[in-house]
C-alpha cells in the first residue's frame, strides 16, 4: 500500500498516523480524540460531473476521495451491498419541493429502519469488513511487527459499541446483524427514546447483537462508551482473551461519517436536474442537529468543493450548540430536557471537535486544551477570531416543544407534507432565520414521521390521541393524511422484544466483557 495513505490522526495529536481502514477499524483515537484527515480538501470533486449520475456513482466518486486506501473494486462492492434493494426509493435520498417555494426537503428515511442513519450504517459494516487485512491499531509508521502474530490479528473479531439517542442503534443493528467477524452492543437511555424506536432495537434479530438500556441520558451512555474505548486494561483483556478489538458505529467513527457526505452532492445534483439551480450556484442546508455528525458531513462536502453558502444548525430545547454559535462558549452544565425530538437530546456534541480542528487551522494543542476544559470544567471558550470564522459559514436556531408541534402542523397545512419532530426543528428554524431569498434551501429530513406517530398525531390535532397506543396513532395518521406507514414500523406491534437488560452506567465495562466472551463462542 502507498505510504502516503496513512494521513489520518487524532484531533488532539498529529502522531501516530493511520490509514482510513485502520481509523475505521479502531473507531476512536487512543487519546480520546477523533480521527481526521489532513488531506481533506486537497482533492476537490468536480461538480460538473454530477448531472445524470446515480446515487451509487456519486458515492463511488466521493468515497474514493475520502477513503483513499480502499480500492475502486472494494468501494464498488461496498456500494452495491449498501445501496440496493433494501431502499424504498431508487434515488436513495430524494428531494421534494415545498409548494412553489425555493425550499426543498431531502428525505433521508427510505432505508430499512426509516432514519437517516441508514445511509451510513448500511455502508459502515461493508467498510469495516474490508479492514480485517490490516492490523487494527498500528499506525503505518509503526507497522513493523508482522511476524507470528500476523495471522491472529488478521482474524481478529471486531465488537461494535454504540450509544444511541434513538435512531443510530437500530440502524447499526440492522447493518451489522450476522455480519461475519463482527459483534455489536447498543446502549440506549432507559425511557428516553420513543416506543417505536425502542421496539425497533429490542426486537432486532441476529446472533451477534445485543441491546441494553442504561439508567441515565444519552450523554451518560455516550461518555460510558468513550471511556470503554480508552480503558486500556479492558481493551487489552479483550484482545488477549477473546481475540476481539473494539470499534464504534457512532459518528465518532470516520467510516460512519463519510458516507453522509455523499447525499449533499446528491441533493445538489437533483436541484441542477430540476433546473432549480445552475452548476456553480450556491445552496443552503438546514440540518436538525444533535451530535453534529450530519451537519459536519455538509462541511466536509463544502471542503470537497460543493457550493454551500451556509449550513444552518437547528436544535431543540437542548440548545447548547445554538448558545455556542452565538457566544463562543460551549457549556454542557445545564438542564437536560427530554423532548419530543429525542434523537437530538444531546448536550455533548462529539463531532463539533472535528469542525473545530479544521476551522482552527489544525491546531491540535488548542483542541486538546478545549477538550480538557470540557472534561474538567464542563465548558470551554474559543477565541473571538475563530468564532467569527465559524459564523461565516454556520447559522443557528432552535425550537421549543410548542414550536416543534406548530411546525409539524404548519408544514402539513401549507404543503400537505408530513414531517417528524426532528425535521420540524429544522423547518421552524428555516422559516425564522434571515436568509438570501434567491438562494435555494434544503432541509434534511432525518426520520419518517411514522417513527413518532403520537407526537405527529397530536400536532395535527387528531382526535382521541391520548387514548391510542403508538400503532393506533400510525393508523389514524395514515387515514388522515392518505399516506401509508412503512411496513417495517407497522409490523413492530406483532413482535416480541428479545432484549430487556437494564444496567447502571458503571456496569457498562463488565457488560461488554461478559458479552464479548459470549460472542467469541459464536
Amino acid at each position: 500500500m502507498a505510504k502516503d495513505t496513512a494521513t489520518f490522526h487524532s484531533t488532539r495529536s498529529q502522531k501516530p498516523t493511520f490509514t482510513a481502514k485502520q481509523a475505521i477499524r479502531q473507531g476512536i483515537a487512543e487519546d480520546g480524540g477523533l480521527f481526521v484527515d489532513d488531506n481533506l480538501g486537497s482533492v476537490r470533486y468536480d461538480i460538473s460531473n454530477l448531472p445524470n449520475k446515480t446515487y451509487q456513482e456519486i458515492a463511488q466518486d466521493v468515497l474514493q476521495i475520502l477513503l483513499p486506501d480502499y480500492s475502486k473494486e472494494e468501494l464498488s462492492d461496498c456500494i452495491k451491498l449498501a445501496y440496493g434493494d433494501q431502499w424504498q426509493d431508487s434515488a436513495i435520498t430524494p428531494i421534494k419541493q415545498l409548494g412553489s417555494t425555493k425550499d426543498y426537503v431531502m428525505e433521508l428515511f427510505h432505508g430499512p429502519t426509516c432514519a437517516f442513519k441508514d445511509v451510513a450504517l448500511q455502508m459502515l459494516p461493508q467498510l469495516m469488513s474490508r479492514t480485517q487485512s490490516q492490523s487494527e491499531n498500528q499506525s503505518q509508521s509503526e507497522n513493523q511487527n508482522q511476524s507470528e502474530d500476523g495471522e491472529s490479528q488478521n482474524n481478529q473479531k471486531v465488537m461494535i459499541l454504540t450509544a444511541t439517542s434513538g435512531d443510530t442503534g437500530k440502524a447499526a443493528l440492522a447493518g451489522f446483524a450476522d455480519v461475519p467477524g463482527t459483534s455489536m452492543i447498543t446502549f440506549y437511555p432507559e425511557g428516553k427514546v420513543s416506543r417505536v424506536q425502542e421496539l425497533q432495537m429490542t426486537t432486532q434479530t441476529g446472533e451477534n447483537v445485543r441491546v441494553c438500556a442504561v439508567r441515565g441520558n444519552f450523554d451518560d451512555a455516550q461518555t460510558g462508551v468513550k471511556q470503554i474505548f480508552t480503558n486500556s486494561e479492558l481493551t487489552k483483556n479483550l484482545k488477549e482473551n477473546e481475540n476481539t478489538s473494539l470499534s464504534s458505529a457512532n459518528s465518532i467513527n470516520v467510516g460512519r461519517l463519510v458516507p453522509q457526505v455523499v447525499y449533499y452532492f446528491a441533493a445538489y445534483k437533483q436541484l441542477v436536474e430540476r433546473k432549480a439551480i445552475k452548476l456553480g450556484d450556491e445552496v443552503e442546508f438546514c440540518v436538525p442537529t444533535g451530535n453534529f455528525g450530519d451537519i459536519l458531513a455538509g462541511y466536509y462536502a463544502k471542503m470537497l468543493g460543493l457550493p454551500v453558502k451556509h449550513l444552518i444548525v437547528a436544535s431543540n430545547s437542548n440548545n447548547v450548540l445554538f448558545d455556542f454559535l452565538v457566544s463562543g462558549t460551549y457549556n454542557r452544565q445545564r438542564t437536560f430536557h427530554h423532548t419530543v425530538a429525542p434523537s437530538m437530546d444531546i448536550l455533548v456534541s462529539s463531532n463539533l471537535e472535528r469542525m473545530l480542528y479544521y476551522m482552527c487551522d489544525k491546531d491540535t494543542r488548542l483542541i486538546q486544551m478545549l477538550m480538557n476544559d470540557l472534561a474538567q470544567w464542563g465548558a470551554f471558550e474559543i477565541p473571538e477570531d475563530l468564532l467569527a470564522k465559524i459564523r461565516n459559514l454556520f447559522g443557528c436556531g432552535w425550537a421549543n416543544e410548542n414550536q416543534i408541534r406548530d411546525a409539524i402542523n404548519d408544514c402539513w397545512n401549507k404543503y400537505k407534507y408530513m414531517i417528524d419532530p426532528h425535521t420540524a426543528c429544522g423547518y421552524f428554524v428555516m422559516q425564522h432565520i434571515p436568509h438570501d431569498e434567491s438562494v435555494p434551501r434544503v432541509l434534511l429530513s432525518t426520520a419518517s414521521p411514522y417513527k413518532f406517530p403520537r407526537v405527529v398525531a397530536q400536532a395535527l390535532s387528531l382526535q382521541n390521541v391520548q387514548d391510542m397506543n403508538d400503532f393506533e396513532c400510525m393508523d389514524a395518521l395514515s387515514k388522515e393524511t392518505n399516506t401509508k406507514a412503512p411496513s417495517m414500523l407497522r409490523n413492530l406491534e406483532k413482535q416480541t422484544p428479545r432484549f430487556t437488560d437494564v444496567i447502571d452506567i458503571a456496569e457498562m465495562p463488565d457488560y461488554v466483557k461478559e458479552h464479548s466472551h459470549n460472542f467469541a463462542q459464536i
